[in-house]
Order: structure tokens, then C-alpha cells, then sequence
């Protein structure tokens, strides 16, 4: 991977984030459900503008896909994965844990990464094999190693959803909160993915939408993180869960999980 292609995924990313930053206020309040989902489609709308045909224009043999609720594999060759607004929810009622989302997928695997938190001003990229970095400062997961001291996460179901997922959900929160130091329930996910990248958090698991959070898991895996299905398995793109940890901790919460 080169360094020419991370630099232009950053910009293009950096300039949606920036297009999408002039449209957020903190002081964002939606009336009602019609006008809350309009403002979902429009910031959606705002940042797919700007990246598509920027990463268009940096690599034109890849393909491009931003269902970020997909699932399943993808056809051999290189996808560009899209989550226009990680935390889309959260901008359009004025609160800051919002990113752009961008990961290049190569056969099956992310090779490269882009999360961008235009209010907090941080910049997440990561390759394969080169590492993940935070505005240009090498990360490392946690050096944690014991399940009672560390503040682990997960995201939250789509409503419409199996109930029978709800209650999986609710289940696996109750044990890891009587294992782990603190428990969040939050998204985006690829905040979550982000914060255990940088050592903020130590774990991070999820029951759906593992496509759509290949960027996230590149940041961990290129942090020195462990990230395997819920099996104990190789973390698969087309797979349905999966635990992203510090490695002092992965196994001790992959029990907690799957007992």
C-alpha cells in the first residue's frame, strides 16, 4: 500500500468531514421523526458527494459501496466500503461522536483505513502492515491485562431487527458488566474501534454489520489488537460477530461472551 494512496484517502476524507463539520451545530434540534430522517438523508447525501468521485478519481478500478448496514462477502477485486456518517444520529441532535468513514477492501481483507472525528479534530488511518496512526502518531492498544480494570463496549441493534438479537445483546451487556471495570453502549461502532486502537478502551464486541466495520477492525489489527469472530476464529468480513481487544484481555472476554 502505498503512502501516495493513504495521503489521497485522507484528503478526500478530511474534505467531506470539513463539508459535513460547516453543516453540524451543536445546538441541532429535529422536531419530529420526519424531519429528524430527512436530516439523516442530507448529511449522508452531503459526504457522499465529496467522496465518491474524489475516490473515484484515486483509484477507479475499485468498486464502491456505502450500505452501511450490509453483510455478506464481496466479489473478488478492491471495494471502496463507505460509512458517509458513522454516528449520523448523533450529529443531527448536536452531539460531537460523529466521523466520515472510509476503508479500502482488497479480496475479501482491508488493506487500508480512514476515520475522521472533524470535531475533535483526529485523523485515524491505518495499512496493512504499516501500522495504524493518529494524526500521524503511531497507536497501541492497550497494555491491560486484566478483565476487571478495563472498559470494554459494544454498539447497538438496528431497530427492526430479530428480537432474538436484542436479547443477545442484553444478555452479553449483563455478563461483561459483572466482569469488566465499565461497560458503553454507543455509536458509532468505529468510534468504539478507534478508542480501543488508541488505548482508550480496551475491548469492543458486535453481533451484526461486520462489513460495514472493516476500517475500525484494520485500526485494531494494525494497533496490536486481536480481533477474531466470536468463535475464536479468524475475524471474517463476511462474518456475523466479532471481538476486537487488547490481547492481555481478549481471551479472558471472549469467555465472558460466549459462556
Amino acid at each position: 500500500m502505498t503512502q501516495d494512496l493513504l495521503t489521497a484517502t485522507t484528503a478526500a476524507v478530511r474534505a467531506a468531514g470539513d463539508r459535513m463539520l460547516a453543516r453540524y451545530s451543536p445546538a441541532t434540534r429535529q422536531p419530529g421523526l420526519t424531519e429528524l430522517l430527512k436530516s439523516l438523508h442530507d448529511n449522508d447525501s452531503a459526504v457522499a458527494d465529496v467522496l465518491r468521485p474524489a475516490l473515484a478519481a484515486i483509484r477507479p478500478e475499485a468498486r464502491w459501496l456505502d450500505d452501511e448496514h450490509g453483510s455478506g462477502p464481496l466479489p473478488a477485486g478492491e471495494w471502496w466500503l463507505i460509512d458517509p456518517m458513522g454516528g449520523n444520529v448523533n450529529a443531527v441532535h448536536g452531539m460531537p461522536e460523529w466521523n466520515v468513514g472510509v476503508s479500502l477492501v482488497r479480496d475479501g481483507r482491508p488493506v487500508l483505513a480512514v476515520l475522521y472525528f472533524p470535531v475533535l479534530g483526529e485523523m485515524f488511518t491505518a495499512t496493512e502492515g504499516g501500522g495504524a496512526h493518529l494524526n500521524g502518531e503511531r497507536l497501541r492498544v492497550s497494555a491491560k491485562t486484566s478483565l476487571d480494570g478495563a472498559l470494554a463496549g459494544t454498539g447497538q441493534a438496528q431497530p427492526g431487527q430479530d428480537a432474538g438479537l436484542f436479547a443477545r445483546m442484553g444478555t452479553s451487556f449483563a455478563a461483561m458488566s459483572e466482569a469488566a471495570l465499565y461497560v458503553r453502549i454507543s455509536v458509532p461502532v468505529s468510534h468504539q474501534l478507534a478508542q480501543v486502537a488508541a488505548g482508550r478502551m480496551d475491548l469492543h464486541w458486535q453481533f451484526d454489520n461486520v462489513r460495514s466495520h472493516a476500517a475500525g477492525v484494520l485500526l485494531v489489527q494494525e494497533a496490536g489488537g486481536v480481533v477474531t469472530g466470536l468463535d475464536g476464529g479468524p475475524w471474517d468480513l463476511a462474518g456475523t460477530s466479532y471481538l476486537a481487544a487488547a490481547p492481555g484481555v481478549h481471551a479472558a472476554a471472549l469467555k465472558v461472551l460466549t459462556a
